[in-house]
């Protein structure tokens, strides 16, 4: 393999930078704005897209003739324009089921900090407040409903982790069949009976045209009242944040837990943010240190192959290859 040219958004971790450097020169964009990135690109032979960066067309077309390969530390690839990538002969990587895990095991660490009310009673505690446990009453995951938006990997696996705490499991997901569903030990159902049924609903859903505002003020009003909504697919999977804070004066949320917002990062001014059950996080779900490490060797894998003229494991579009 002659010497490449490869252009990060953010910092590597050691594997991917080791591999990277042996093969090459790895530079690390010090401008994500579209002009910056369209100097940066000028010349190189692959492109690692860390955090929400949109790689356009223009972006794109100013890398050819060279670039060849563009790898995402993640499953998601909605901020890379890749019919464009495949018009030029781009593969796209990304990471499938890898941090699936992470996700799943996040999705049920925010159920029981919700239900178990855990923020609440450290601040009391800490505030000094013992009594404060005879004036509100925890609940359960015993016995309630768990309602999954998108029954992918991540989806399967908190289905998986519920079922030991006595939850009914039902999800929605349109590209499965009945017979598929009994097989993963999960009933599918419409997103509306979902809705109406669930104390708890975890959303795991891709963003596409067809998902995107798919938790409105109408759905919204579905929900059984005092049910908690996760979130931690993708921010514009949610309406707005209005929808969850009318949710959330009106009662008819019981809490929120939100990794991903709409634009990213949120105006933590907005009042929903002063709710003691709404619990948020900075899109750091998906990020902990055994997730990153396999994020990080698959996708560095697949980018070399790609630059090897090796077939990938995982790739967005594979007509690119052709």
């Amino acid at each position: 393999m002659t010497r490449k040219t490869i252009l990060a958004t953010q910092p590597l971790d050691a594997y991917a930078t080791a591999a990277f450097t042996d093969v090459g020169e790895l530079i690390i964009a010090t401008d994500l704005s579209e002009a910056g990135l369209i100097k940066a690109v000028k010349g190189i032979d692959a492109l690692v897209v860390r955090g929400a960066v949109p790689i356009t067309e223009a972006i794109i077309e100013h890398a050819r003739p060279t670039l060849k390969v563009i790898g995402r530390t993640g499953v998601g690839y909605d901020t890379i324009d890749v019919a464009a990538a495949t018009r030029a002969g781009i593969a796209v990587i990304n990471t499938p089921g890898v941090g699936s895990r992470a996700v799943a095991e996040a999705a049920m660490a925010n159920m029981l900090a919700l239900c178990k009310l855990i923020t609440h009673w450290d601040h009391e505690l800490k505030s000094g407040n013992w009594n404060a446990r005879y004036g509100l009453q925890n609940r359960d995951l015993d016995e309630k409903t768990l309602g999954i938006v998108g029954l992918g990997q991540i989806g399967q696996l908190l289905a998986e982790m519920a079922r030991p705490f006595n939850m009914t499991i039902v999800a929605h997901d349109p590209g499965l069949t009945p017979e598929r569903g009994r097989e993963l030990g999960v009933e599918l159902v419409s997103l509306e009976d979902l809705l109406g049924r669930s104390d708890f609903v975890s959303l795991h859903c891709p963003l596409i045209p067809q998902t995107r505002g798919l938790i409105n003020r109408e759905r919204m009003a579905l929900m059984k009242p005092g049910a908690y909504l996760i979130n931690l697919a993708r921010g514009a999977v949610i309406e707005s944040l209005d929808v969850l804070h009318e949710g959330l004066q009106s009662g008819q949320l019981g809490g929120v837990a939100l990794d991903v917002f709409d634009p990213a990062p949120p105006d933590i001014n907005h009042p929903i943010f002063t709710f003691k059950n709404c619990l948020t996080s900075p899109h750091s779900m998906a990020t902990s240190e055994c997730a990153m490490n396999r994020i990080f060797r698959s996708m560095t894998r697949d980018m070399l192959a790609v630059l090897n003229g090796e077939p990938p494991q995982f790739v967005v579009n594979p007509t690119s290859l052709q």
